[in-house]
């Protein structure tokens, strides 16, 4: 069950801290712990940077710290790109640094089980029919903690239909196996039919392995819910503690009202802005296309303005990958991975081809920083100068929504697009329902 939760339009930092403080002290009750001699922190990565969870963590700590607890904190990376000094200091303050500990996705990692393939299979309804080897972060499960604490932002996703709980597990500190296995099943089931819906096949792969090999940790999930206040801002509008599936399910139904942005008709063109601190590779900065992507017309323009893209993939390997193939359509994707072995071995980067992919329907513009026009061409996208782009849709005079510029062309504008999900009626309502297999 939820402990306690808070829903208000909006919460603020003091009352935050305040929730923090309670969840310290509900968590000795509840978990029946004697003494907080070593606890562990699971905050998300800079990309998530903009929930305010890094400020969370760093009151986490001190409140601990100050009585004496050995506190630890691993940004649940995943295989994006660990934080320098000057990231964990932008994002978690004053927490020392040889507190905070990069996940190693490849060589940092230990099997704690398997979901069987008969599982994932019954689940994506016979879509794929392979195993999912449950490796994760060997600090956290060969460790003694007396408590983990995961902090996260709940928003639509791509691959679990919402973002956070038990994601920080297994995305955030899992493994080259299970990050493989997981978004290659996702992909083959298709995105559209996992975005902002609450069970997903690979949430529900998820909740198997946290039920079936996590139910001995000592753990509680403290997770926010935001939404733009009147300003434009994005705040805090619940915040929720418990240890179950019932707080997910809480925090995401409340973001599932307040995140998702329906429309009647389809979008010819909509502009998003991915924030140069926050995406530095379209492996991130392509959550601009996943979240808009239901939205788009068929035959539309998607503009991405990312001053920060330096790269297509977070690890060498996948940009490699993305390099070669370019973002494809799911069917050839499908094709190409039944004989290409770079594609098996990296699966979780051959899924990115297809969610970055507009299945041909719209086309996709990109304004990079740090990225010419023949290698964003390369990949199947189109070029845009990013100072162009930002002279003509200028973030500080672009309004949320529909803009109508000096010239007459009418353009949705979003801020942040991994703060949300933007979809025509009929497509969050009517799912495909014909499955690809792998």
């Amino acid at each position: 069950m939820t402990w306690f939760k808070e829903e208000a339009r909006f919460i603020s930092r003091p009352q935050i801290e305040a929730m923090c403080d309670r969840l310290l002290d509900e968590a000795k009750e509840r978990l029946g712990i004697a003494e907080y001699r070593r606890v562990l922190l699971l905050p998300p990565d800079l990309t998530r940077a903009h929930s305010g969870t890094g400020w969370m963590t760093e009151y986490l700590y001190h409140r601990l710290d100050a009585a004496g607890t050995e506190v630890h904190v691993i940004p649940t990376l995943g295989q994006h790109v660990p934080h320098t000094r000057e990231d964990n200091e932008w994002m978690f303050g004053s927490i020392p640094e040889e507190r905070i500990h990069a996940h190693d996705w490849k060589d940092g990692v230990t099997n704690v089980g398997t979901v069987p393939a008969e599982f994932v299979r019954e689940q994506t309804g016979g879509a794929v029919d392979w195993e999912m080897p449950v490796d994760l972060n060997t600090m956290l499960v060969t460790e003694q903690w007396d408590l983990i604490v995961n902090v996260g932002h709940v928003v639509p996703h791509e691959v679990l239909g919402f973002a956070n709980h038990n994601k920080n597990y297994f995305i955030g500190l899992g493994g080259k196996r299970l990050l493989g296995a997981s978004h290659m099943a996702s992909a083959v089931y298709g995105i559209e039919n996992n975005l902002g819906n609450l069970l997903t096949p690979v949430r529900a792969c998820f909740n198997y392995a946290e039920e079936h090999f996590l139910g001995h940790l000592p753990d509680v999930y403290l997770q926010v819910v935001m939404d733009y206040d009147d300003d434009g801002t994005l705040a805090h509008t619940g915040v929720y503690v418990g240890d179950d599936l019932e707080t997910y399910y809480d925090a995401a139904r409340a973001s599932r009202e307040q995140n998702f942005t329906l429309f009647d008709e389809p979008a010819d063109k909509i502009v998003a802005v991915m924030q140069a601190d926050e995406f530095r590779a379209t492996w991130v900065a392509n959550k601009a296309v996943y979240r808009t992507r239901m939205a788009l017309a068929d035959g539309g323009e998607l503009l991405v303005i990312a001053p920060g893209v330096e790269r297509f993939g977070e690890q060498p390997e996948v940009d490699e990958l993305i390099r070669k193939y370019g973002y494809l359509s799911q069917a050839e994707v499908i094709d190409l991975y039944r004989t290409q072995a770079d594609m098996q071995d990296i699966p979780h980067g051959t899924a990115h081809l297809v969610h970055g992919s507009s299945e041909g329907r719209f086309t996709i513009t990109y304004a990079p920083g740090h990225l010419g026009k023949e290698e964003i061409e390369s990949v199947g996208y189109q070029y845009m100068d990013v100072e162009e782009a930002l002279r003509r849709y200028d973030p500080a005079v672009m309004k949320d929504g529909w803009n109508t510029m000096p010239d007459g062309e009418r353009v949705f504008y979003i801020s942040t697009p991994s703060a949300g999900l933007w979809s025509t009626r009929e497509k969050l309502e009517n799912r495909d329902t014909e499955l690809h297999t792998a």
